[in-house]
């Protein structure tokens, strides 16, 4: 039970803050683990100090919590003692500068080969139109074969032009881009992604309105939005029975990680990927060793151990 003082701040937090039950519950299980910690140290908390709060946080990593969670505690903490230093009851809040341990930054999810390559081969959906399957197909080609971000993707223009963000080069195989930082790169266009460009210009002029100059564009005749392709991308992959929910970066992911395990040229992906800083690139590197791992932990006899 908490303490009738830290009770009054749960209160305050119901009702002036209006926080939500489920912060609320968290709320106070981080006041019941301070109020413990302190009772067990024999400080009173309002004489704590920086150094009690960080031997707590440390407490904290022991116990297991994580990032994440400690963060929370801190929050509450750190609230606690604001409400009373507005109440006059301590000069100082000892929870001030005081930070959550970095959560590790979550690996960019890839798809294995076999399921890129399914959902790049995949056929028209239900009775779509040609136009609508040859479309969605050199999307998906550029997206896992080019490693095109979704606004690049959705800013190509049917032609090169002194406006145009970004163009496919037919003649050269090549895809030029206006990147991050309105930096421009060219990455080479893979034959596959060739002949489906080539079967959706023939049909293009089906459904393009006027003098649009997108290549790329929905039912209406007007340029694609990235939220269309998303959408798009979403139902392709269920309709090729993918088990996991597919977006456009994780195409991009895939075209990263399914190319530095053959070629292992992590200098070679990152000008691909139009990377300002090599480091971004390097993540990729960590997928490649878990790739690695899983082959290792299924085909080598002294792999598992006991």
């Amino acid at each position: 039970m908490l303490l009738p003082e830290l009770e009054r701040f749960v209160q305050h937090l119901a009702v002036e803050r209006r926080l939500a039950t489920r912060t609320l519950a968290l709320y106070r299980d981080a006041l019941a683990g301070l109020q413990a910690a302190a009772a067990e140290e024999g400080v009173e908390l309002e004489s704590a100090r920086a150094h009690h709060v960080r031997h707590w946080v440390t407490q904290l990593r022991a116990r297991g919590l994580g990032p994440r969670s400690i963060a929370i505690a801190l929050a509450a903490w750190r609230g606690l003692f604001r409400w009373w230093g507005q109440q006059g009851r301590v000069s100082h809040n000892p929870v001030d500068g005081i930070r959550a341990p970095k959560a590790p930054k979550p690996l960019p999810k890839a798809l294995p080969v076999d399921q890129a390559v399914a959902l790049a081969e995949q056929g028209a959906v239900g009775d779509a139109p040609a136009w609508l399957h040859a479309r969605d197909h050199v999307m998906v080609e550029l997206l896992y074969g080019c490693g095109l971000r979704v606004g690049e993707l959705v800013s190509l223009d049917a032609d090169a032009s002194a406006q145009a963000a970004g163009w496919v080069d037919r003649s050269d195989r090549s895809a030029h881009v206006l990147g991050k930082g309105s930096k421009r790169r060219s990455v080479p266009v893979g034959e596959a992604a060739c002949r489906a460009l080539d079967a959706w210009l023939a049909l293009r002029g089906e459904v393009v309105r006027g003098d649009e100059a997108a290549l790329f564009v929905s039912q209406r005749g007007t340029r694609l939005s990235a939220s269309q392709v998303r959408a798009r991308l979403a139902l392709l992959a269920r309709v090729a029975g993918l088990p996991t929910h597919v977006h456009p970066h994780m195409l991009r992911h895939s075209f990263a990680s399914h190319l530095l395990q053959s070629s292992g040229d992590l200098r070679a992906v990152q000008e691909l990927l139009g990377h300002a800083n090599i480091a971004t690139t390097q993540v990729y590197t960590k997928l490649d060793y878990q790739h690695l791992a899983k082959v290792y932990d299924a085909a080598h006899p002294r792999a598992r151990r006991r």
